[in-house]
């Protein structure tokens, strides 16, 4: 498909003002909802980091004794999000408690930690209770890793994700409890333990940005708008990939290959030769968090693969408009 110059300057463009308020009611919306239940606002909404829309909030239940962070995470968070119909992700982190992975040998008495006596599905109970109790049964749908909200004119429909912490503590030879690599725990109702990284996802995404002069996002806003398209179209492989995925893919491009072009259309078409060189060495790519691996398994690999040639086949750049 052809595109011009002019179509992905408007593909590169960020989220407008009213998507971005959305965004902050939703956030807010689980706040009041949490409130019922005892907990009360210890920070109210800020920025994880100011070049992100990783609205965040700090919440406190004194007679629980525990903390609760609530944070946007994903494409909203990285403000990489391209399509406006979109559901928004929120987690809602259970700071007292965490799940745990040690090096050979050494087990949580190591480390003095005791084992929680609630099953880690009560939490999400008790947050489903909440929402419940705020928006009534039919806007509310408990799924097997989140709690769905719908949206309206107000709000974006919203995944609320409950979870715990995460510390792996496999490189760690002194007993420090302060010494791990920390993420989420994501519990889901079929048992499923799903662990992620998003605030290291954020804080990479703003660096990578400013390390390629702010076309990282405005690239990676572009290859997702393409992979919807693809899906529109019916292709099987941008239907298996992820929103994530394809972010990164780019993620892991060097920074230098951003100034390859002096147009969008012309660094684009450098990054995706990048992939097509490197297609091979797709098992080596990192998640956007630089911890987890991009392509765990052959069958993933393969996509992801199929979509590189896919999205090299599909891309025909016009060139820049010239002006008489």
């Amino acid at each position: 498909m052809l595109f011009t110059e002019e179509q992905l300057k408007l593909y590169s463009k960020p989220l407008s003002e009213s998507e971005k308020e959305k965004c902050e009611n939703a956030i807010r919306i689980i706040q009041e909802s949490l409130e019922s239940l005892g907990y009360e606002t210890k920070k109210g909404i800020h920025r994880n980091n100011e070049d992100t829309l990783s609205y965040q909030i700090k919440m406190t239940n004194p007679s629980k004794d525990y903390e609760l962070s609530i944070f946007v995470k994903g494409s909203y968070a990285t403000n990489t999000n391209v399509r406006q119909n979109s559901d928004v992700d929120i987690a809602v982190v259970k700071e007292s408690e965490f799940f745990d992975k040690y090096r050979e040998g050494k087990t949580r008495e190591n480390y003095k930690f005791v084992s929680s006596n609630k099953p880690p599905y009560h939490f999400k109970d008790e947050v489903e209770e909440a929402l419940i109790e705020r928006f009534g049964r039919s806007e509310v749908r408990r799924g097997n890793k989140a709690i769905r909200i719908n949206g309206n004119t107000y709000r974006k429909e919203t995944d609320c994700v409950p979870c715990f912490r995460y510390r792996d503590y496999s490189n760690d030879y002194m007993d420090d409890p302060n010494n791990f690599i920390g993420g989420i725990t994501i519990y889901s109702d079929k048992g499923e333990r799903i662990i992620n990284y998003p605030e290291q996802h954020i804080n990479n995404s703003v660096i990578k940005n400013n390390n390629t002069n702010y076309k990282y996002k405005k690239m990676v806003r572009i290859i997702k708008e393409i992979r919807y398209q693809l899906i529109d179209s019916k292709n099987g492989n941008a239907k298996q990939t992820s929103s994530f995925g394809v972010e990164g893919l780019f993620w892991n491009i060097p920074d230098y290959k951003y100034s390859s072009g002096r147009t969008l259309g012309d660094t684009f078409n450098a990054l995706i030769t990048f992939l097509i060189v490197n297609i091979d060495k797709l098992s080596e790519f990192k998640e956007p968090n630089d911890i987890l691996y991009l392509c765990d398994s052959q069958e993933k690999n393969n996509v992801y693969k199929n979509f590189i040639l896919d999205v090299k086949n599909y891309f025909e750049y016009s060139g820049e408009k010239k002006y008489e």
